[in-house]
């Protein structure tokens, strides 16, 4: 195309916007080592501070701390005073940026910039040889994924995820059998083991450290009416019956999730309930132009959750499977009942609750 059929306002508009996603992957990182290093928490407390005060505050090298604080205050995520050489956080913007802020907290996201990054190599091998980058290459994600989903378990576990299935709260209080598939660290499971002492819980995964840290979890919480398990999911046969299967955020990177759906499916007991929480999107792509988070998810989906599964020859549904795939998913499983919920405290999901 010659100069002359360039749009120039369309060139000038697209390039204002590629500067601001540089800008922004790279502020991304600075968020990433502010949450790491809890300075967003250290500023939340303090009042208008140099960088002297700050770094005491937190316990950190002055240089890094004033560095990292003039990139906070030029991507205007930090107040600064050039008379008296202070920097402030916003209340409004802790809000978003500390642990205190619980699922509202957008800091811990910034993590995975850092973490996918540093399997670009074997992505863009990938893209020019098929196959996939394994789960192996990824240390840190499941520990990410951790905190990231105990944020909303530790909010709204109980009264909202649970709560969404009418009845479900009674029963688990009477003592019913529950199976959490692609346990993880086995938050939640404990979560609900705690609360509802007449039930017993069974989490599985196929990551013996995530199984390890979820039975040390367990062991200092005293519990006594939890299991967890080393298991690829795929394995689920119905051989064990169970009241309730939950899934949370792990059907979209298993390696053949139609079997794991099945698997599932096969294990309910004919009153039983599985509560599926996965990803809030579209199946179709034209439909997720305006979704707040979907460059980040097709991302993601790219550097980890499609190429994990294409890693063992599955399927590759990817992270923005959708809510359309889902659905049709559950119902070839033989789930003849769905119904797609939200909660407030959770931005990122949609629960499925599904009845055979």
């Amino acid at each position: 195309m010659s100069a002359t059929q360039l749009d120039p306002a369309r060139a000038e508009e697209f390039g204002g916007r590629m500067i601001g996603v540089m800008n922004g992957a790279f502020t991304a990182l600075m968020i990433s080592v502010g949450h790491r290093t809890g300075l967003f928490d250290t500023l939340a407390t303090l009042a208008p501070s140099t960088s002297d005060e700050v770094a005491g505050a937190a316990g950190l090298n002055e240089r890094y701390v004033r560095e990292w604080l003039n990139g906070m205050t030029v991507a205007r995520i930090v107040d600064y005073d050039p008379a008296k050489k202070t920097y402030t956080l916003p209340p409004e913007h802790a809000a978003m940026l500390t642990r205190a802020a619980g699922p509202a907290n957008l800091a811990g996201m910034a993590q995975f910039t850092a973490q996918l990054g540093g399997v670009e190599d074997g992505i863009v091998e990938c893209f020019r040889n098929g196959g996939g980058v394994p789960y192996s290459k990824f240390p840190k994600f499941q520990d990410l994924m951790a905190q990231m989903s105990a944020q909303v378990h530790d909010a709204a576990l109980i009264d909202g995820e649970l709560a969404l299935v009418d009845g479900l709260l009674d029963r688990l209080h009477s003592g019913i059998d529950v199976l959490d598939v692609g346990c993880g660290q086995g938050h939640a499971v404990n979560l609900m083991a705690k609360e509802f002492p007449n039930s017993r819980f069974t989490g599985l995964d196929f990551s013996e450290d995530g199984v390890a840290a979820a039975q040390k979890e367990a062991a200092e919480s005293g519990l006594t009416n939890t299991q967890f398990e080393v298991r690829d999911a795929a394995t689920l046969d119905g051989s064990t019956q169970y009241d309730l299967v939950t899934v949370f955020d792990a059907v979209h990177d298993q390696a053949q999730p139609a079997k794991v759906l099945k698997g599932i499916a096969d294990s309910l007991r004919p009153d039983g309930v599985f509560l599926c929480v996965d990803i809030a999107a579209s199946s179709n792509v034209e439909q997720n132009m305006d979704h707040p988070l979907g460059p980040m998810l097709y991302s993601v989906s790219t550097f980890h959750c499609m190429t994990v599964s294409l890693a063992l020859d599955g399927a590759g549904l990817g992270t923005v499977w959708g809510e359309q795939k889902a659905t049709e998913m559950f119902a070839e499983a033989g789930f003849s009942t769905i119904e797609t919920k939200r909660i407030p405290e959770d931005m990122m999901n949609a629960y499925y609750v599904c009845r055979k």
